[in-house]
């Protein structure tokens, strides 16, 4: 049986279930994401680790911390033999909260999820106060 998660947040060691827990906190809803952590774990593992959460959720989007971890190398192996997965890395909070919070297609929540990360990315100079 099929879950209603929407996404895979996959990253190291108990970053995506932070990430996860905090959208879950902020936003009310849960189940939107399942965390997946890529610690003592091969790239295989990983990578098999990440294909169940999708077989079993029907999930299409997975973000991953780093563009070149492990978590992404395997998420990006899974593009090759999924047609319609999505791949998204340099997760943030941002991003993860307003894909959790969109109730529109699924392509048009990730769009706006990847810019409103983007958006939130800033550098505030010391003499910024």
């Amino acid at each position: 049986m099929r879950s209603s998660a929407r996404g895979v947040v996959a990253a190291h060691a108990s970053l995506a279930a932070a990430l996860v827990a905090a959208v879950e906190a902020i936003t009310g809803r849960t189940g939107l994401l399942v965390a997946v952590s890529n610690d003592g774990l091969s790239g295989r593992d990983v990578q098999d680790a990440i294909a169940r959460v999708l077989d079993d959720t029907g999930a299409t989007v997975v973000f991953t911390d780093l563009p070149a971890g492990s978590c992404a190398l395997a998420a990006r192996r899974l593009l090759r033999e999924r047609p319609g997965l999505s791949v998204v890395t340099g997760v943030n909070l941002p991003m993860l909260l307003e894909f959790a919070l969109r109730d529109d297609d699924p392509a048009e929540a990730l769009s706006a999820a990847v810019l409103r990360g983007r958006e939130h990315i800033q550098h505030l100079p010391p003499d910024v106060g």
